[in-house]
């Protein structure tokens, strides 16, 4: 079950580990939608809870996600260790920082970091 809470003056919906795969547009709008009927700013979404395709750039799924959620103002946050990804890709690795200069999409490893950056001027 999702559940909506606040770090940091931030309230996010921080989405449960079981539950429904994201694998393309579709499943990103229902947890868009969920964290719009929340009042949620930010979704975080477990690593767990992404198809493997998500982190293949190639198949361009990542980016349909994200543009979803850009679309709808809804920050995304990757939650989790997802080092195997970023080390069988460099384009991938390459993507992970970029996204985490930004103010939209972060990749953080635990809910410890996720308080840093929402403490931070980009939440």
């Amino acid at each position: 079950m999702n559940t909506l809470q606040t770090i940091n003056d931030v309230s996010v919906l921080m989405c449960d580990a079981e539950g429904e795969v994201i694998a393309g547009e579709r499943e990103a709008l229902d947890c868009i939608g969920d964290a719009g009927y929340q009042g949620a700013r930010w979704a975080v979404i477990p690593v767990e809870r992404f198809d493997e395709a998500f982190f293949r750039l190639s198949t361009r799924v990542a980016g349909a996600i994200i543009q979803k959620f850009v679309q709808y103002r809804v920050g995304i946050v990757v939650l989790g260790d997802i080092s195997r990804h970023t080390q069988a890709s460099p384009a991938l690795r390459d993507f992970v920082r970029e996204c985490n200069r930004g103010t939209q999409t972060w990749f953080v490893s635990d809910t410890e970091e996720l308080r840093e950056r929402l403490a931070g001027p980009a939440a």
